[in-house]
């Protein structure tokens, strides 16, 4: 189970994702706040945290870590559904926030190589554990 110590890292780090271009777009910000609402983190502490990001807390649960990369590559396609020339650093950024993370770089890069193959670029979630799940066992 997260904490909300955690729960607040992983919310400021997405939204430190998001706003590696500058600005938090329309459909970044509502993504974002619908991770807020699933992980409940109030509106207010979620609009605090665009402003006053938390220090990154390392996640204990490797499930937990896994299902925030997800939501960072998905977050990454929204992102580059409304900037494509963010492109390549996005994929650069999510790649570093994965190693940061304690994943390991060969399911990170074929979690990247894989999603280009998939409607919207979006991994589902069953696969997605299985990449990790390969790599991890």
């Amino acid at each position: 189970m997260v904490n909300r110590v955690e729960k607040l890292s992983l919310l400021s780090e997405m939204i430190a994702f998001a706003k590696h271009d500058k600005d938090i777009r329309n459909m970044e910000y509502n993504f974002l706040l619908g991770v807020a609402r699933q992980l409940e983190i109030t509106r207010t502490d979620f609009e605090y945290l665009i402003d006053h990001p938390v220090t990154y807390t390392h996640l204990k649960s490797h499930s937990e870590r896994i299902v925030q990369f997800h939501r960072l590559v998905l977050l990454m396609n929204i992102e580059q559904e409304s900037n494509e020339d963010n492109n390549s650093k996005s994929v650069i950024k999510l790649y570093n926030f994965g190693l940061r993370m304690g994943l390991s770089h060969e399911s990170i890069t074929k979690v990247l190589y894989l999603m280009e193959s998939f409607p919207n670029k979006i991994v589902p979630p069953d696969v997605l554990i299985d990449i990790f799940k390969t790599q991890y066992n």
